[in-house]
């Protein structure tokens, strides 16, 4: 057995010790120092969705400082399947209820949520409770599933991702949030924040068909969000990205937030005992300036609620 397939399947007792380099101590990992009271990357364990979602934004200056007055809104979660939330297939419904009242309370216009789904979306939007979360909220819930929705643009920069089509929520929106849930992928080994940003494309073969991690770091030549928030709260350590059942899961409790999607993910990448380097879209995005990945270069909080 390899050392990561050990890991991974090592998590379900194992998963307190492989989250020792982030909730270890200040000196587990060396951190640079805040200056202004504020972090680069916030990792919160321990709490419920909402509570450690707010910890992690007043860690990083508040919602006020990514989404204005005025502004119109993109919330990506993962809502690619047909389960229940305790399935950790999909991000979780209260933690995005919340992004989505957190977004007003910040004084924007309108919020808008959507995904591109791989099993039927309606089913997915339900299933998930995002969707109901979302409009207890007030937000509004976009369906993904239809081309027409879907723009061309091109990606100067990108290596073999020249062009695809996007949602149109991307070209007619102000502020792009990221939510995706932690989670094994039989494919890329994890799917976090850059590996969610294939739910906002239409032609998902393109990637399959052509170097997958290439094109999925690709896309941020495109546009890299304005802040990513991995849901941690129940992680799916085998079988994914759709899992089997609640076998898959354990609840670990995490959170883990910043603007940097290449930092985010590479802190994730510790939850699952791996490296970022050995994360190939990870180690592709970091090697073409899209974030960094030297994550002792950044001032992080560590909170256990």
């Amino acid at each position: 057995m390899k050392r990561r397939e050990f890991v991974i399947k090592s998590l379900g007792v194992g998963v307190v010790g492989s989250m020792a380099p982030l909730f270890g101590g200040l000196d587990a990992l060396a951190s640079a120092p805040s200056s202004t009271g504020t972090y680069d990357l916030v990792a919160v364990r321990g709490g419920e969705p909402i509570d450690m979602f707010n910890k992690a934004m007043e860690s990083l200056g508040g919602m006020g400082k990514f989404v204005k007055r005025g502004q119109k809104v993109l919330v990506k979660p993962n809502i690619g399947w047909d389960t229940a939330p305790e399935r950790a297939a999909n991000t979780n419904p209260d933690l995005v209820g919340r992004i989505v009242k957190s977004c007003f309370e910040a004084g924007a216009s309108d919020v808008y949520v959507f995904d591109h789904t791989c099993d039927q979306w309606d089913r997915c939007y339900k299933n998930s409770q995002i969707e109901a979360a979302v409009k207890a909220n007030g937000g509004t819930i976009v369906p993904g599933n239809n081309e027409r929705n879907y723009r061309e643009v091109s990606i100067p920069g990108a290596k073999i991702l020249k062009t695809t089509k996007v949602h149109e929520l991307l070209l007619t929106t102000d502020v792009f949030i990221n939510v995706p849930v932690l989670k094994h992928h039989g494919s890329t080994t994890v799917s976090l924040a850059i590996k969610n940003l294939m739910g906002a494309v239409w032609d998902r073969r393109f990637y399959h068909a052509n170097d997958l991690s290439q094109c999925i770091a690709d896309f941020l030549a495109y546009r890299k969000p304005d802040l990513n928030i991995i849901d941690g709260y129940r992680m799916m350590t085998k079988n994914g990205p759709r899992g089997v059942s609640t076998a898959d899961v354990v609840e670990l409790k995490a959170l883990i937030a910043g603007a940097d999607i290449v930092a985010v993910d590479a802190a994730a990448t510790m939850m699952f005992g791996s490296k970022p380097e050995d994360i190939n879209h990870i180690k592709i995005a970091n090697d073409m300036g899209f974030g960094t990945m030297q994550i002792d270069k950044l001032s992080i909080n560590r909170i256990r609620v």
